[in-house]
């Protein structure tokens, strides 16, 4: 989180693998409101997560809770982990004018998978090519559930 101009700017990365989802709230030192959004964010992932394994074969989520600790998960290695591929494969992604940027994203929706099955959580990929699908199903879910979520968000 950061404070930028009066707003107070909040990356989630927890709904959205392809694109960074930037959540405006007008920051009058409400800390009750900034909450509200986060557990709506939160919520927003976990739903978006639901959404992507009926859609897409080859991705399980067992139940609502544990989509919603799968939305942690993604968030963590989107935070931490992804940044850390993305630099490594900038040659791939700038040769490829972006595209490896979806194996990135795969990978990352793969080793957040991989993690909750270490954490026995009820989230698992089956291989690359539902990660790869997944990905691309996630980002254009969490992306409308989000349009709908933030109409009453000043931008």
């Amino acid at each position: 989180m950061s404070s930028q101009g009066g707003y107070l700017v909040v990356y989630p990365e927890l709904w959205s693998i392809a694109q960074t989802a930037t959540i405006l709230i007008k920051s009058d030192g409400d800390e009750k409101n900034d909450m509200v959004s986060f557990f709506l964010t939160w919520i927003v992932a976990a739903v978006s997560l639901v959404i992507t394994a009926n859609i897409v074969p080859g991705i399980a989520v067992t139940s609502f809770p544990a989509a919603m600790l799968a939305a942690v998960v993604i968030g963590f290695v989107n935070a931490v982990v992804r940044p850390i591929i993305t630099l490594l494969t900038l040659p791939f992604s700038i040769l490829t004018l972006g595209l490896f940027l979806f194996v990135v994203n795969a990978i990352s929706l793969s080793l957040a998978s991989w993690l909750a099955g270490a954490f026995s959580i009820g989230f698992a990929i089956n291989g690359f090519w539902p990660a790869l699908f997944g990905s691309i199903v996630l980002s254009l879910v969490s992306g409308l559930i989000g349009r709908f979520v933030n109409v009453g968000v000043e931008q």
